[in-house]
């Protein structure tokens, strides 16, 4: 007879590779980091830097520089990736969208990216909420370009176009994998459902910036990459960040293999060769990481193309 132990059944046990030396955080102790950290608690919000574990925490809080996770910390999806915890999420904050706003001023953003949790038992899957929240942070913040990372808004039909029409400066969201990764990596999310949703943004809005990103490390090969970015170029996506998966524990989907700079080297070329505006490819990219620099040297590249235009 089999003994089956209930504690063990469904948590496959995935051990964790060990990191090559060129994935190492930057470990920066200054009194920003600290400064950062005592306004996110002041104000008591959530940030995806920490309920994600981010590798980069230490490098981006000592720049002031926090992505902010809006409508909790709870996920009605279990990403097979994703650290943060899967449950039955709290009641919305009515007083969110001013926090947030509130902060961003305190730190003096120039650029703020806003993420959130799926909230698939919300009807409109939060859309109304991010719409709140971007526009209270354009009326105290009206220097500060905003972006923002969405859920996929699955089954809740043009809820989305609530987000578009608060009209961020850059409107992410993120197709994680290829598609032959979906079932075990995103279960819960649909990839051709993803890129309609950056399609339709752009198409709703030329004027916003759509931005995606992409993990490797979790079993695709590079026909598969190229694949993906030739979809997301087809859903007129400008932006594009890829970055080395990190399992984050025995029971998250098992790394297949670390990619090694030369590979993000290359990623980045061919990205750039299919037309993307920006890129961002290297072991340690997530989606925010030095978002504000990058979107500062679009703007500033596109100032200077105007400028020899006009004089030309």
């Amino acid at each position: 007879m089999t003994i089956r132990h209930p504690e063990k059944q469904n948590k496959p046990a995935n051990p964790i590779k060990k990191k090559p030396n060129w994935i190492r955080s930057k470990i920066v102790n200054s009194q920003e980091f600290f400064s950062t950290k005592s306004i996110v608690n002041q104000y008591k919000l959530k940030t995806v830097c920490q309920e994600a574990n981010c590798p980069n925490i230490t490098e981006c809080w000592s720049k002031r520089h926090a992505t902010f996770l809006i409508m909790g910390d709870t996920c009605t999806r279990a990403c097979a990736f994703c650290d943060v915890k899967t449950g039955i999420p709290k009641a919305l904050d009515p007083l969110e969208p001013n926090k947030i706003s509130s902060a961003i001023k305190k730190l003096n953003l120039k650029h703020a990216v806003i993420t959130s949790v799926d909230r698939d038992d919300l009807d409109d899957g939060g859309a109304n909420h991010f719409h709140d929240v971007i526009v209270e942070t354009r009326k105290n913040n009206p220097n500060t370009t905003i972006e923002v990372l969405t859920p996929d808004f699955l089954r809740k039909g043009d809820s989305y176009k609530k987000v578009i029409e608060a009209k961020p400066d850059v409107f992410n969201h993120n197709i994680e994998t290829v598609p032959g990764l979906y079932r075990k990596v995103r279960p819960g999310s649909r990839y051709f459902a993803s890129l309609e949703l950056l399609k339709n943004a752009k198409k709703i809005d030329n004027n916003i910036f759509t931005k995606s990103g992409l993990m490797v490390g979790l079993g695709e090969n590079k026909d598969e990459i190229l694949q993906v970015m030739d979809d997301l170029k087809s859903a007129d996506v400008d932006f594009l960040t890829v970055g080395q998966y990190l399992q984050p524990s025995v029971k998250h989907h098992p790394l297949d293999r670390y990619y090694n700079p030369e590979e993000f080297e290359e990623l980045e070329i061919a990205a750039k060769s299919k037309g993307f505006l920006l890129v961002s490819s290297s072991p340690l990219t997530r989606s925010s990481y030095h978002a504000d620099e990058d979107f500062a040297k679009l703007k500033k590249n596109r100032i200077s193309q105007t400028y020899v235009q006009s004089i030309s």
